[in-house]
């Protein structure tokens, strides 16, 4: 195959921990490395990412450093894609390490089948004690619902997959990432393509290893700041997040409305569902929580036990903040989309 130059695009923000790591695994690719150029926005670090980059292009020249003055990802990705040189795009994240096949195979997919936009399978890990056991969490389908890049080792029409390798006239056809989207940029552009009569197609052979948040603190902000942006995102493009992404919301309100029903009442029928529903969601919990702890450490159980409902009630609450907050969002659903 006459491989085409391609454009590596990486927003990057406040990434010294994990910078060097994944700029090795881009330069470890068995792609043609005078075809590739990377592309880093930088969102304003106030930590070391820059420097470390700069050191590096001593030895990688292909690495280009661009600055994105609103710091979020769409801004990022829109900056990176408009100073790109190539007719592909290939849109990755600095939290991850890619497997050495990654972009040939991305970039293969992409020429050889009837599709827009190529992902593959995200393996989760983590640092440390806590690292481990939220990547274990988020590796199972109670952590994830249906996210079939985390679990699938099938390839497969999709929905959405994170990060993905585009034809650079896509954007030119469809328009750029929606700057609205702090978060849920790449489900927004995947909708987008879709609605457009594209495709989203999921190599599983395509693999990425991604690290997690590791500690407690960072992945129950991550939820509740996920579970906020999902309704706000439903709020602005309609249609654009499926079905699972709102599984947390409504076990967080009908666990309200059981509790308070059940106050109110006193009665057994409010009490009973209440006890159902729990029942129930322990049960997958003490499941779950036991195939992880059989497979790595029984050390693990009782951290799943409990890192399971606080997940998905920071993630439910945070939808539930959402539904407060989409209405400011509103006013600006009538602007031109990109």
């Amino acid at each position: 195959m006459d491989y085409p130059n391609i454009s590596l695009v990486l927003p990057i923000r406040n990434e010294e921990r994990y910078i060097e790591a994944c700029v090795e695994s881009i330069f470890r690719q068995d792609y043609p490395a005078e075809k590739m150029e990377v592309i880093f926005v930088d969102g304003r670090s106030g930590d070391r990412t820059v420097d470390i980059l700069r050191g590096m292009q001593k030895k990688y020249p292909q690495i280009r450093i661009l600055d994105n003055p609103n710091k979020t990802v769409p801004y990022a990705m829109n900056i990176g894609i408009r100073a790109s040189t190539a007719p592909v795009i290939v849109r990755l994240d600095v939290h991850a390490e890619y497997m050495p096949d990654y972009v040939r195979l991305s970039v293969e997919t992409l020429l050889t089948r009837d599709c827009d936009n190529v992902g593959g399978v995200v393996e989760t890990r983590g640092r440390g004690f806590m690292g481990e056991a939220i990547a274990a969490m988020l590796s199972t389908p109670l952590g994830v619902g249906n996210s079939q890049f985390r679990t699938t080792n099938e390839d497969a029409y999709v929905d959405t997959l994170p990060f993905g390798c585009f034809r650079r006239e896509l954007f030119d056809r469809i328009g750029f990432y929606d700057e609205r989207m702090t978060r849920n940029q790449d489900n927004e552009l995947n909708y987008r393509i879709r609605k457009n009569g594209g495709k989203v197609f999921l190599n599983h052979r395509v693999r990425s290893i991604y690290y997690c948040r590791d500690t407690l603190k960072g992945i129950l902000r991550m939820g509740f700041t996920n579970g906020k942006w999902n309704v706000i995102t439903m709020a602005l493009v309609p249609g654009s997040m499926s079905l699972r992404h709102f599984v947390p919301l409504a076990f967080v309100l009908s666990t309200i409305f059981l509790v308070l029903m059940t106050a109110v009442t006193r009665s057994m029928f409010f009490g009973g569902l209440l006890a159902l529903e729990w029942g129930a969601y322990l049960l997958l919990d003490l499941f779950y929580s036991y195939e992880i702890a059989r497979t790595k450490n029984w050390t693990f159980f009782p951290v799943e036990f409990i890192l399971y409902p606080l997940f998905h009630f920071a993630y439910g609450t945070g939808s539930l903040a959402g539904l407060f907050a989409q209405r400011r969002f509103r006013k600006r659903r009538e602007e031109k989309q990109p």
